[in-house]
């Protein structure tokens, strides 16, 4: 064991070290929910990670997100994020995937070599197309819904997809897998509380679907928590 798994393996166990070293996990995403929750993953002690993401920090990015800083403007977040896991754990087998996912890479990328998926994207097309891939290869998946425009910690839960209420994004993602033909088996991360709408700003004057809401600082990260503590525990007790 080394040694900075050491109040780890108190919990865990020596078992549970080695289930979590031998575990492949691929994170989807790395805003303000994906890069908290794969920091939080590596640091578990998962031993084998797959990070996908296209985008570069933003200036805006930074009250949220854990690789944005006025120092890392510009820069990829999967090089940001990705050196930062090595850092914590250097014997890390990581693979880095800079890009936006499209449906075709969905299907390419998600293999039966994993253990986990983690959905953390915000768009809803490569969102829907990331949950079927991780279902055709029957691998367990957990979707992030909307963190945007909430206050209250305490309203967030994990359900199957086929309970999410309240949120609008789980709606839209719920009604349109089960077009898909996917009406359950998909953890969500979501909260029951409604979004501040005056927090809305729309992108275009218009296009509902275009907008986005005021996050602040805290949500990202606790869905974020909440997505790794699904998947370390299923790690630990499916073994």
């Amino acid at each position: 064991m080394a040694v900075w798994q050491e109040r780890a393996e108190l919990l865990f166990k020596p078992e549970g070290i080695e289930i979590l070293k031998k575990a492949n996990v691929l994170i989807v995403g790395l805003g303000g929910v994906g890069s908290f929750a794969a920091e939080f993953i590596v640091r578990a002690g998962v031993g084998n990670i797959t990070i996908v993401d296209g985008d570069t920090v933003d200036i805006t990015n930074v009250n949220r997100q854990l690789p944005a800083l006025h120092s890392t403007v510009g820069q990829p977040k999967v090089d940001i994020v990705g050196d930062r896991l090595m850092d914590i754990n250097p014997e890390l087998n990581l693979t880095r995937v800079q890009e936006f996912l499209s449906p075709e890479r969905a299907f390419e990328i998600v293999t039966k070599d994993y253990d986990y998926v983690l959905d953390c994207i915000d768009s809803i097309t490569p969102k829907l197309y990331l949950i079927l891939a991780a279902k055709r290869a029957r691998v367990k998946v957990i979707s992030n819904m909307g963190a945007g425009g909430k206050m209250l910690a305490g309203k967030v839960v994990v359900k199957d997809i086929s309970k999410t209420d309240v949120c609008p994004l789980a709606k839209v993602i719920r009604r349109r897998l089960r077009k898909l033909g996917v009406n359950k088996g998909v953890k969500a991360v979501f909260s029951l509380e409604k979004p501040d709408e005056s927090s809305l700003k729309m992108t275009d004057g218009s296009n509902y679907k275009r907008s986005f809401f005021g996050t602040n600082s805290y949500m990202p990260g606790l869905f974020g928590l909440y997505t790794a503590e699904t998947v370390i525990r299923h790690l630990l007790k499916s073994k």
